[in-house]
């Protein structure tokens, strides 16, 4: 077992159910209602726990009931919470999910997931750099992902960054990490190009891992374009899909697999997390993969 150590967004989720996806002022009648635990930082945070990794999370929550239902969760994942925060300032984190018409529609309240400050970094330094890898998303303040990513760099601890929700990234950020995740939207956000996916993925080998859904999973491997496809499955929810291939190359890559193998495993998982409804709770086990 490999340590990933993921510093990142806690939240709680409520994803509502429907056939089809309300248009603006239009009320539509759902099917289901749900409450449950979600994050990009946790929902990785939970992939890799189940995919055969030693995982730890550093975050923040609310003292509040939302708080105490993410860290019991998370316990309950073997997820080591020791790292996690709570704040009286904000209320922990909520994201509002509309799965409709083989998609989803989310939007986000960070709350709890913006207290964490450089204070916090350093506060948990040790774990940071005792990891195999470090994960990271953009679901908690830009400045923060960007602080942990120059002391891993510093310590020559690898770092795997999924950006989103994208935003145009620092060069000295996309230096400092060692593995980009974005999908196609993300990547000409992040890069601030507008040139052939192609084009943008050769100028970073082995660096740029871009996931394309139904079409698969791009990466240079500095010699050739490298194609990993993608798996047909009935697709019942799409939500935890990116965070369960995050989680999935972070474990596969900490237990000593190639580049190659650790994607082919992520992109395996990530199809079977799309066969059943909730992000953390569709997520495969390893013993499931293999």
């Amino acid at each position: 077992m490999g340590k990933v150590v993921i510093v990142g967004s806690i939240n709680v989720d409520m994803v509502f159910t429907s056939k089809v996806r309300p248009k603006a002022g239009e009320t539509v009648l759902g099917e289901e209602f749900s409450i449950i635990p979600g994050g990009k930082g946790a929902n990785q945070a939970v992939a890799a726990s189940k995919l055969g990794a030693e995982s730890y999370m550093i975050g923040c929550v609310g003292n509040d009931s939302n708080g105490e239902f993410s860290i019991n969760n998370l316990t309950n994942m073997n997820v080591s919470t020791d790292c996690i925060d709570s704040t009286n300032e904000a209320t922990t984190g909520v994201a509002n999910i509309v799965v409709a018409e083989n998609d989803n529609s989310i939007i986000v309240i960070a709350g709890s997931n913006y207290k964490i400050t450089k204070n916090t970094i350093d506060k948990y330094k040790d774990v940071i750099l005792s990891a195999d890898i470090v994960l990271l998303q953009l679901e908690i303040p830009i400045d923060i992902v960007e602080y942990t990513a120059e002391i891993c760099k510093k310590n020559n601890v690898d770092v795997l960054l999924n950006p989103a929700p994208a935003i145009e990234l620092k060069k000295s950020l996309i230096e400092n990490v060692t593995y980009i995740t974005p999908n196609e939207h993300e990547l000409k956000i992040i890069l601030g190009k507008h040139d052939n996916i192609d084009e943008i993925i050769r100028k970073y080998p082995n660096k740029l891992i871009v996931t394309m859904g139904a079409k698969g999973v791009k990466y240079f491997d500095g010699i050739d374009m490298k194609l990993i496809p993608s798996y047909n499955v009935e697709v019942v929810d799409t939500t935890g899909a990116g965070d369960t291939f995050c989680g999935g190359l972070a474990a596969a890559l900490v237990r000593g697999d190639n580049i190659e193998d650790a994607i082919k495993f992520a992109n395996k998982a990530a199809a079977l997390s799309i066969t059943k409804l909730g992000a953390q709770s569709g997520m495969p086990t390893l013993e499931q993969l293999l």
